[in-house]
């Protein structure tokens, strides 16, 4: 996969396929019916991740280290934003540490791109990169995903992981997170839910992350409101567009300004 739909990122790169559930944001993850999209597509490296669940699909836990794809940003000489693993989690617990290495290597050797990677494991994370990444890439961002205040523990250890750039995604935002200690943290990603099944999206919830971000002096990215309007009415994601408090809000890390 390269170029991408997702508002705040230019391309996506997968050097692992497969994941599994690990808390409530990943009940509709879009990656699950992806996998099986490309798998009935015959594409090889997504067979076999996923199994039937009632009417859904669902991740099987089975996961797939695809060294072909480590040369894909080399081919890439427009300097972008890449989301490292828009479907999969770099840090499962089945990713090998030399395998995560290795994308560490093809970050470091890549410069001119901006390389994202989230994660809902950040304790994994922190124990991998404080101990086997030996230097701070200026060009990689960590950050890690929230979608209610059940995981908030996360910015705690995603504060801790070494990092140039540490964000949270708080998608798909299906509760409040409440007033949340956003130091050191450089970007808030909030959006809704949308897709089949999707859950709502309240606009109080919003304001607490919006709001927080101006105490911390963090970025703030409005990505959608979903499937669900800030007036409760559910429709498409476009007729729901990307407005709050009346504007768009695209907001990016000064990412050229940061020093180590």
């Amino acid at each position: 996969m390269a170029e991408t739909r997702i508002e705040w990122t230019d391309a996506t790169w997968n050097p692992v396929a497969g994941c599994a559930l690990v808390s409530h944001g990943c009940t509709n993850c879009y990656a699950m019916q992806m996998a099986k999209r490309l798998e009935a597509m015959g594409v090889e490296k997504y067979k076999g991740l996923t199994r039937g669940s009632g009417k859904n699909v669902v991740w099987n836990g089975v996961i797939r280290e695809d060294s072909a794809s480590l040369s894909i940003p080399y081919k890439w000489k427009k300097p972008r934003k890449i989301f490292v693993n828009s479907m999969s989690d770099l840090f499962h617990e089945d990713v090998s540490e030399n395998f995560i290495l290795s994308v560490w290597d093809v970050m470091l050797k890549n410069p001119r791109h901006q390389f994202q990677i989230l994660t809902k494991r950040p304790d994994r994370m922190l124990k991998i990169v404080s101990r086997r990444v030996k230097v701070i890439l200026p060009n990689v961002w960590l950050g890690t995903s929230i979608e209610n205040a059940d995981v908030v523990n996360r910015i705690d250890s995603l504060r801790k992981v070494p990092a140039a750039i540490r964000f949270i995604s708080f998608e798909p935002l299906i509760g409040a997170v409440g007033r949340v200690n956003l130091s050191d943290i450089h970007w808030a990603i909030v959006g809704g839910e949308s897709g089949k099944g999707a859950r709502p999206i309240k606009e109080i919830w919003i304001d607490e992350i919006h709001d927080q971000c101006s105490v911390y002096d963090a970025a703030f990215f409005f990505k959608q409101w979903g499937a669900w309007g800030k007036d409760n009415q559910k429709r498409s994601k476009k007729a729901n567009g990307r407005q709050y408090r009346g504007r768009v809000w695209d907001e990016m890390p000064e990412f050229d300004r940061i020093s180590i």
